[in-house]
Formats: C-alpha cells, sequence, structure tokens
C-alpha cells in the first residue's frame, strides 16, 4: 500500500513490515470453500489451544516438582515440549520442515561431520518472522528464550524529508527493479534507542510476544538482565532474535546492538546462526510469516488463517555450519568488518552470515522503524 511508502527501503525497495499477500486470481473457489476452511480452521485452532493448555499444566506446573533433580526435570520438560511443539506445527499444516546445515558460500551443503548441537550457554541467533520458528526451537532444542528490554519506547512521529534516507541502507541503489520504486517523500533516519538487558520468558509468552516490539524497561520494573548473565546461568542454550521484532520474512531488519563489544571469534561458548524462510503466499496457502501482531489474543487470528489452509504449508530452515560460526577457531573477522566503526560487531557478523546463507536481503529499517510502522498502521485502521 503506498500509503505506507515511506517504510519501504530506499536501498533495496522492500517493504518489510506489510503483511504479504498472493497475486490476485481464483478467489471464487476460495469463497466457495470457505464454509469447509472455517470448519477445518476452528477445529484445528481448538486443537492448539488445547495443546498450549497442556503444556501449560505438565510443563510450566507439574513439571515444576521436578526442579530439585536437574537432570531429570531437563529431560522430561524437554520431551512434553518437543512432542506438543510439533503437534501444534502439524496442525496448523507443517507437516514437513526441511532443515539443511550449509556452509556461506554459496549456500552448499556442510560436510556430514558438521552437525549442529548446542549445548548449555550456547546462543541460537536466528533471524524473527513469525511464531513457527519459536515452535520449531522448542521442539529441535527446547532452548531459553530472552525478550529485550529498551530504554523506551516513545519513537518520534515520523517526519517527512525529501532527500533523507531512512537510516544505513546495505542494500544496492541499482535504480533498477524494486530499488526504483519511489514515494513522495521518506522518512528522516530514525535514531536508535539503546536495548539495556534482556527478559527471559516462557515458551508460551514468546509466541504471544511475537510481532511485538521490545518490552520498556519502565514496564519491567527493572527486572532486566545482561545478555551475559542470563547466559552464563542457563541449562539450556539461548535464542536471541537481533531484529528485536518480526519481519515479513522478505528482508533482514537492521539488527540491534544486543551483544555488546563481545571480541571475535567468540572463545567462552558457541554461536549457532541460522535463518529461516518463508515461501510467498498463495490464493491457497496464507503467509506463515507474522509482522503485525493482532491486537487481541497474539497470534490466535493468525494461527486460525493457517489452520484454516487446505494446502501443505512450506518453510525452509538452513543452519551455518558450526566451522564457520562467529566462535569458530577458523573465523576470519577481516572478511566481514572491513572498516569503520562497529559497536556490537559480532551482530554485524551475524547479521552478514545469515545474509549469505538465506540469500536474503538486509534492509536498513530496525525495530525503531517497526515501532512506527505499526502506530501509522492502527491509525489508519482506526
Amino acid at each position: 500500500m503506498e500509503k505506507f511508502s515511506a517504510f519501504r527501503d530506499p536501498g533495496t525497495g522492500i517493504q518489510p513490515f506489510l503483511r504479504p499477500i498472493p497475486a490476485s486470481g481464483s478467489e471464487w473457489v476460495v469463497s466457495a470453500i470457505s464454509p469447509i476452511t472455517y470448519a477445518l480452521g476452528a477445529v484445528r485452532t481448538a486443537l492448539v489451544l488445547a495443546l498450549a493448555l497442556i503444556y501449560a499444566v505438565l510443563v510450566q506446573g507439574v513439571c515444576l516438582l521436578l526442579l530439585p533433580i536437574p537432570p531429570l526435570h531437563r529431560v522430561i520438560t524437554y520431551t512434553f515440549t518437543a512432542l506438543l511443539s510439533r503437534l501444534a506445527l502439524l496442525l496448523v499444516g507443517l507437516y514437513w520442515i526441511p532443515v539443511e546445515v550449509v556452509q556461506r558460500k554459496r549456500g552448499r551443503a556442510a560436510p556430514a561431520n558438521e552437525s549442529w548441537n548446542p549445548k548449555a550457554g550456547d546462543l541460537i541467533v536466528s533471524n524473527w518472522a513469525s511464531w513457527i520458528e519459536i515452535l520449531w526451537l522448542a521442539f529441535r532444542f527446547n532452548p531459553i528464550f530472552v525478550v529485550p528490554v529498551c530504554e523506551t519506547l516513545e519513537i518520534p512521529s515520523p517526519t517527512k524529508s525529501a532527500s533523507s534516507p531512512i537510516s544505513r541502507t546495505p542494500g544496492r541503489r541499482t535504480g533498477t527493479g524494486s530499488a526504483a520504486i519511489s514515494s513522495p517523500s521518506t522518512r528522516t533516519p530514525t535514531a536508535r534507542i539503546r536495548i539495556v538487558g534482556f527478559r527471559q520468558v516462557s515458551l508460551l509468552s514468546m509466541v504471544t510476544l511475537t510481532g511485538q516490539p521490545p518490552l520498556a524497561a519502565d514496564s519491567v520494573g527493572g527486572k532486566a538482565e545482561t545478555l551475559e548473565t542470563i547466559r552464563s546461568k542457563a541449562d539450556r542454550p539461548v535464542v536471541v532474535f537481533p531484529e528485536c521484532t518480526t519481519s515479513n520474512g522478505r528482508a533482514l531488519l537492521r539488527f540491534a546492538e544486543v551483544f555488546g563489544d563481545v571480541k571475535l571469534p567468540v572463545l567462552k561458548y558457541k554461536v549457532f546462526v541460522m535463518c529461516v524462510r518463508y515461501d510467498p503466499p498463495t490464493t491457497f496457502a496464507p503467509t506463515l510469516s507474522h509482522s503485525i501482531p493482532s491486537t487481541y489474543l497474539n497470534p490466535l487470528p493468525h494461527i486460525f488463517r493457517l489452520a484454516s489452509s487446505l494446502a501443505p504449508l512450506t518453510l525452509s530452515i538452513r543452519l551455518l555450519a558450526p566451522s564457520e560460526s562467529p566462535s569458530s577457531g577458523s573465523f576470519l573477522l577481516s572478511e566481514f568488518l572491513t572498516g569503520g566503526i562497529y559497536p556490537d560487531p559480532l551482530a554485524e557478523c551475524c547479521a552478514a552470515l545469515m545474509a549469505q546463507i538465506g540469500r536474503v536481503k538486509r534492509v536498513g529499517l530496525g525495530w525503531e522503524d517497526k515501532v512506527a510502522f505499526l502506530k501509522l498502521y492502527r491509525g489508519k485502521r482506526l
């Protein structure tokens, strides 16, 4: 929609926040089968909610009795979490999820001995476009999820400027194709807002926070911790989403400075980088990305849309070979940081690696722009 063209990245022409829509065609077929899809969606959504209730009772309730025996608690909670998460993905139409360990150069498959095996205290760094990857991560690794806490959510109202770019634009300015799309005016650069820490949350809380911006410091009552503090105490891998909010999957948002001045290569723990890619929506298969959170019971309306689909849903997950990760002894920092000042070198390297293995572009828009976009989007819908 052109009224949101101010939120189009000037370097690539990509709009990373609006929900992708399928090409027009066969709408009459969709209308004809809508009674069937609505009934199917209602049944599947009810089953997903039942699984969530079972998870809350078993994992967040009964399993707490096993806390005095940490090894047993981890095994039991992992078993229940893996089973219930995979069943939920199955119910919404994800029957098969292809996963591949790849090398960054040309996305080649990694050797057979290159396996992903995150341990307690290791970091899993991923892009974020939906609650789908949250359930997949829970199914595979039962990790600790953290949400960022920022100084403030008071983003200045968008202002217009005929010549100011949005922010740093990693994409090429070719003047052709999507990069040639122009708008009457563009927004002035959105200043970065500092991430002051993180807060550990449960799986269900992480799912409900999908699409939302970071938590404001005044809303958590000073309960934010540094990532290093959470990681050092963790008995499981820790998942970090450096974008700090979801995109629509068409590009990587600007990474926030979430790691600080960690020296590379990382030696104290291992860093695992992954990239999730969603196929474009079709007439019979809605988008799996969830960039615009629901104003009520998030993300229940999106779950219903996916559960109503008669067509199988697809996505692909690419895992960077551990030998090429920022924690590998053979990691060459000079291949990624060629000059300039990088307040968070690990975030920059992870963004570059993620773009390479996922074959996805990076944009200069960040979570701060997402906050401004949501204000405009919801204001337009009033």
